[in-house]
């Protein structure tokens, strides 16, 4: 009883599927999905089937077509194109596509050639932002599953990163995954059966980092480690240059996984090097021990070779120019937008500004942790104030109430940095913290005389008064921005720094938008709506509104992709890290953003704010030259921030010039030394992105091999013809959107279920407006759903058709067998409709099944004399042929019953065929791996025979009249 084989068993046919157990029989059934199936104990069936005979497994053959089962040409192409699409365990040499949801782009299937490559797997993939890294490496994943080579794998990621990548594992890989941190660990601990930990039970996991980096997690992980490793956000997990425990701790947990050789490891970052050269070769030597001590600015061509295995860089540009990605992005249209302060602002800015001053200055005589805890208040003052009066109350207001929450200090060991910066500066690599800073606001001012409180409440008072009375400038200029955005059909995301700003200008915006645009809906996104759940919930909510307005924090600009919904960016608070800028724009400017080929992106500041003018001319319009010259984005370097502080220092301590302007010198030394340190960073990036681009490896190679799975699997336009051609002969209204391009509409409603098979009906969804909106194309318009060969109303229309026609015979929508008369043929012609199973045989490994639907035909079948057509001609045929003449039914029964007669005669012409296949399909695996190891150049493939006979068509010449 081989893999591959056909068998009886309680009264039904199937397919004996591989099998990790020896005891245990797999069986599908014939006409079924390749995960419908059961196991089947060896000695149980031995044991039962002596007195059950239907409980005895016994040999059988697929059943032949009878003469009856005859329709036209085309009812037996639908049937093709049904069994094609059914396939799951597809005969390729990418054994994952069979399985996917989405369809990857030509460039996203390179870090997958050269994992294939790899022996062990080892690769760190930098792409640019945007570009796809999670597909890229959930494509390897799924790949090497499909293929046998890995029963369980990893995902460790932020925490905030967990939800995106669990859905991408379910929704786009239907990879079954869980969840692993602190909130989940208990569920899952009590949800398992036996003693096995949670790493062990559970194939496909995402493992928040930081659950797992201390010791007690991180021993039980190692234990049971999957064999394939996944690491986001990679960057992360370098050798720190400084005290940052944190870091120290995820370092050495991924040094740990990397130390055994026989593990395969993927990380993934934009941004691997952080300017800190030994990071970056710390993070190099967990793809290789030796890598770690290489001088990276000074390899020698061996070494750049050999890391470049390991080791892709591209940026968007090269994408476009090199990899036929030039409709993949959409263009960044970034432009900068003023408002002034109304005078009731500016008073507010300028007596805050003045209190700021006096208690940094007065703080002077303190001692050093009270002079910079007096700094980081009155920073985190003025940038509420700045941001929103909502932002300046709560800030305010709520200080009196959280004395308790301020975090103690003594003068020894502490770094005043690392208990309040949080509050000030954006973190390039965690979420940022949206509430209110109200620990270094009481910290600093807690000691103030009475009176100086008393202007804390006064500047309160002035900021609800600015709300209150509608001489917010920066709000009413910004509802300006956003309606000439929605008038353009935009979908705009207004950027915060703080939940009270981002609920107030949500609150005002609404107000304002909905006098023009009554059915506009603007949502406030923050960190106190909950986890990411409620937060995408939220989100798809909105999403089905045609005018939409998101305002957020930060909680978003990292975890959630928001290009299916939005596709413009405002800066309502300008973010003092370039990086976090870049993270908010990526949520929209990514791969996949189909609203508009063009990202609006918008920062809004004041002239009159000089804060606003430092983050710009420092920061801000330094990474975006760099970004416009190199065509990426390079981080800014680790001491932006201590520059910052000299700035923001010397603001409060030079106070202003005599015509009361504030003094600011931004072309001291720290920030030339800033700039050139940056400059070289950019350099830098751009000579690796042009040695690591992997532009040896080209379009023509990897489209070549896509190409071959299409031909076996079935392009997106084989699935838009076969799933339009069923519906029309279900009587399934499928029509074309006249308004939306790619876009069809499927009627749903009641009278049309009246009529459906109950199979087809289960999986149609139900609409408030009876219209089911889909696409074919992948990444899918806005509204439609995405119709792949692995959606389950493709899947479930191609089962349904092909085991009706295995059962009804004439009376199936999809016959099984066909004749016409045709001016395409000039002698008469069969066509076989072979379901061909080969068995791939890895050295140590069980035996795993490909499946694939072929033709074969025959010019002039008689005894005497025939000749075999090329498999392109026979293809073409079935696809191109269409009826000139009627064929009487007797007639195309006698056809049929003598095509049947002769196929069986033919038996080694059709082994021969399928051999060659299996020669051809070998040579694909070996080209594709390049013989990287022993267990590829000892792979063997071999066909399972007798294929399946799924139809018959006989091609008749017109007479000559």
């Amino acid at each position: 009883m081989n893999v591959g084989s056909i068998v009886r068993y309680r009264k039904r046919e199937w397919v004996v599927m591989p099998s990790d157990n020896p005891e245990h029989i797999r069986l599908r059934p014939l006409t079924g999905a390749a995960d419908d199936f059961i196991l089947v104990h060896k000695a149980l069936s031995e044991t039962i089937g002596y007195s059950l005979p239907d409980e005895r497994i016994t040999a059988a053959r697929f059943p032949l077509p009878a003469t009856n089962d005859v329709s036209d040409a085309a009812s037996a192409h639908l049937l093709w194109q049904a069994a094609r699409l059914s396939l799951r365990e597809g005969a390729t040499p990418f054994r994952s596509l069979g399985r996917i949801s989405i369809r990857p782009r030509i460039y996203q299937f390179v870090p997958l050639l050269m994992a294939l490559r790899l022996d062990p797997l080892r690769l760190l993939i930098a792409d640019d932002v945007g570009v796809g890294k999670t597909i890229e490496a959930l494509l390897i994943a799924r790949e090497l599953v499909d293929g046998g080579e890995v029963k369980r794998l990893a995902v460790l990621c932020p925490p905030y990163l967990c939800d995106q990548w669990y859905i991408e594992l379910t929704q786009k890989f239907n990879l079954e995954a869980v969840i692993i941190r602190s909130g989940t660990i208990n569920r899952l601990e009590r949800e398992k059966p036996g003693p096995e930990t949670v790493y062990r039970h559970y194939p496909f996991q995402v493992i928040s980092i930081d659950f797992i980096k201390s010791d007690h997690n991180r021993h039980a992980f190692l234990q049971d480690c999957p064999e394939l490793v996944i690491v986001d956000e990679a960057h992360g997990t370098a050798l720190p240059y400084a005290h940052n425990t944190s870091q120290h701790q995820r370092h050495r947990l991924i040094n740990d996984i990397a130390s055994r050789t026989d593990r395969r490891l993927i990380l993934l970052t934009a941004t691997p090097h952080s300017g800190i050269e030994a990071a970056f070769q710390s993070l190099l030597g967990l793809l290789k021990p030796d890598f770690g001590a290489w001088p990276i600015g000074d390899l020698g061509e061996d070494q750049r070779a050999e890391l470049a295995r390991h080791f892709v860089q591209r940026t968007r540009t090269d994408i476009k120019v090199n990899w036929d990605g030039e409709d993949c992005f959409p263009i960044r249209d970034p432009k900068d937008e003023c408002y002034p302060l109304s005078p009731a602002y500016r008073r507010l800015f300028d007596e805050t500004y003045a209190f700021c001053t006096k208690i940094v200055q007065s703080g002077q005589t303190l001692e050093k942790r009270r002079q910079r805890v007096r700094f980081w208040g009155a920073l985190a003052l003025l940038r509420c104030v700045m941001s929103s009066p909502a932002a300046a109350v709560a800030a305010i207001e709520n200080r009196e109430s959280a004395q308790a929450d301020v975090i103690p200090a003594s003068d020894e060991g502490l770094d005043d940095a690392a208990l309040y910066q949080g509050f000030v500066f954006e973190s390039s690599d965690e979420i940022v913290d949206d509430s209110p800073p109200t620990p270094p606001i009481e910290d600093s001012t807690r000691t103030l005389p009475p009176p100086e409180k008393r202007k804390l409440r006064d500047l309160a008072r002035l900021a609800l008064e600015i709300s209150r009375t509608d001489q917010d400038t920066k709000l009413s200029e910004c509802a300006k921005l956003v309606a000439a955005l929605l008038r353009k059909g935009d979908f705009p995301i207004v950027w915060c720094r703080y939940i009270a700003t981002s609920d107030y200008v949500a609150e005002g915006l609404q107000k304002a938008l909905s006098k023009e645009f009554p059915d506009v809906q603007v949502a406030s996104i923050t960190s106190s709506l909950g986890g990411d759940e409620e937060r995408r919930a939220k989100i798809d909510e909105l999403s089905k509104e045609s005018r939409r307005v998101l305002v957020a924090t930060d909680c978003l600009s990292e975890g959630i992709n928001l290009q299916h919904v939005f596709n413009a960016v405002i800066h309502y608070d300008l973010p003092w890290n370039p990086n976090r800028l870049e993270q908010r724009e990526g949520r929209v400017d990514r791969y996949g953003q189909k609203l508009s080929k063009t990202v609006r992106t918008i920062r809004y500041f004041s002239p009159d704010n000089p804060i606003d003018g430092i983050v710009i001319e420092v920061l801000l319009d330094k990474a975006q030259r760099i970004r416009k010259t190199l065509g990426t984005h390079v981080p800014v370097p680790d001491t932006s921030e201590t520059v910052f502080q000299a700035i923001l220092n010397a603001l409060f301590l030079r106070g202003r010039n005599a015509d009361g302007q504030l003094k600011l010198d931004l072309d001291v030394p720290e920030t030339v030394e800033l700039h050139r340190r940056w400059d070289i960073d950019a350099e830098r990036e751009k000579i690796n992105r042009t040695r690591f681009a992997q532009r040896a490896m080209k379009p023509e190679e990897v489209r070549r091999e896509l190409e071959s799975t299409d031909q076996v699997l079935g392009d997106p336009d084989a699935v838009r013809a076969f799933v339009l051609d069923a519906a029309q002969r279900l009587n399934l209204p499928i029509t074309a959107d006249p308004r939306k391009k790619d876009i069809f509409r499927v009627a749903v409603g009641r009278e049309v279920r009246a009529i459906l098979p109950e199979a087809v009906n289960f999986v149609l969804p139900e609409t408030r407006t009876n219209i089911w909106l889909i696409s074919f194309v992948s990444p899918t318009p806005e509204g439609a759903d995405y119709i792949g060969r692995n959606h389950r109303f493709v899947a479930t229309l191609a089962q349904y058709l092909v085991e009706e026609a295995l059962t009804k015979g004439p009376e199936a929508k999809a016959a099984r067998c066909g004749v016409i008369q045709t001016r395409m043929v000039a002698c008469p012609t069969i066509l076989g409709l072979l379901r061909a199973r080969y068995l791939i045989n890895h050295p140590d490994q069980p035996p795993a099944l490909a499946e694939e639907v072929l033709t074969i035909g025959w010019e002039s079948p008689s005894p005497e004399r025939s000749s075999l057509l090329t498999p392109e001609a026979a293809l073409a045929l079935l696809a191109n042929a269409k009826p000139d003449a009627n064929v009487p039914l007797p007639e195309k029964r006698s056809r049929i019953d003598s095509a049947l007669a002769f196929y069986e005669a033919h038996d080694k012409e059709v082994k021969t065929r399928l051999d060659e296949r299996a020669a051809e399909l070998l040579e694909s695996h070996r080209r594709i791996r390049q013989s990287v190891s022993l267990k590829i150049r000892n792979l063997s493939i071999s066909p399972q025979i007798p294929p399946d006979l799924l139809g018959l068509v006989v091609y008749l010449p017109m007479e000559r009249s």
